[in-house]
């Protein structure tokens, strides 16, 4: 054996994870993002069927990107969509802002005229049966000054009551803004369906979204040394709360962190959460499945 076996090569870091051993009881990823993967849509969502994951949830993130998603999701039976504008595609939009989500290219401040333009395509798609969601949306702290949070919030808002009137999930970002998400959606009254994806809260948080009924989606990153976080409100949140996504290509889960994560490898996440919760695989595949077709009302 030479001296840097099992040792994965700069070559291997880009290497697609092999196949899962597959899941018994079906389940659905309930948050990815097929246009940013390798590969045909065919092709992911065959070799995810494979091991056991049968419906995936796409999810748009700008305008173009939820056109798509709505597409895909009236050409396939088993791929439902989301709608909305990112929330760092607010601020973009506003401001011209180059941290922005969008893959459209940095543009010219539009204004809160060029959001209202935005915001009513995602009303439109909205309304598409196909369409299950309106996310991801919500507000992203990480890299953003005052001018972008105002944009953010006043987009998380609209998002709110598109979901409600059409009657949708809506389906939250929330990246270190954990109080003013929660803020926002008591004062604007959240929908009735409501989904923390990348759940990225504490235990505590966790307990709040119970009380609230808000679904938590916990992603590959549980699995990673660092999230302990993570693992301990998945031990508090209620099992009828609980659902599984990737998030894919992003968050691959270990041991194949860094590597390009797809709707195939949810088998991985699946058993690290049953083995957090202390039940049975096939108990937590079968409520993540249940859980998932009631959050998204298919």
């Amino acid at each position: 054996m030479p001296s840097n076996a099992g040792q994965t090569s700069k070559g291997d870091k880009n290497a697609a994870p092999p196949l899962p051993a597959p899941l018994r009881v079906a389940v659905a990823d309930s948050h990815t993002h097929l246009d940013m993967q390798s590969g045909t849509v065919e092709e992911g969502l065959a070799k995810a069927a494979s091991v056991g994951v049968t419906t995936v949830v796409q999810v748009g993130c700008d305008i173009k990107g939820s056109q798509w998603a709505a597409e895909i999701a009236a050409a396939h039976d088993s791929v439902h969509a989301t709608v909305a504008l990112h929330p760092n595609e607010a601020p973009r939009i506003v401001h011209g802002d180059p941290d922005g989500w969008s893959r459209q290219g940095a543009r010219e401040p539009g204004g809160d005229a060029a959001l209202d333009e935005a915001l009513a395509e995602i009303d439109r798609l909205a309304g598409l049966p196909q369409v299950k969601g309106v996310g991801e949306t919500g507000l992203d702290h990480f890299r953003t000054g005052p001018e972008g949070k105002a944009a953010q919030e006043r987009s998380f808002r609209a998002h709110i009551e598109i979901a409600k009137r059409h009657g949708k999930a809506l389906v939250i970002h929330d990246r270190e803004a954990h109080a003013d998400v929660l803020r926002v959606l008591k004062e604007e009254g959240a929908p009735e369906r409501t989904v923390f994806h990348c759940y990225s809260g504490d235990a505590a948080m966790a307990e709040i979204c119970a009380r609230e009924g808000y679904f938590m989606s916990f992603a590959g990153n549980v699995t990673f040394k660092n999230a302990q976080n993570l693992r301990d409100a998945l031990a508090v949140a209620p099992l009828e709360l609980v659902l599984v996504e990737t998030d894919a290509p992003f968050l691959t889960p270990a041991p194949y962190r860094g590597r390009p994560n797809a709707p195939y490898l949810i088998p991985v996440t699946v058993r690290a959460m049953a083995a957090v919760r202390g039940i049975d695989e096939d108990a937590l595949a079968t409520a993540l499945a249940a859980n998932t077709a009631r959050a998204f009302g298919y």
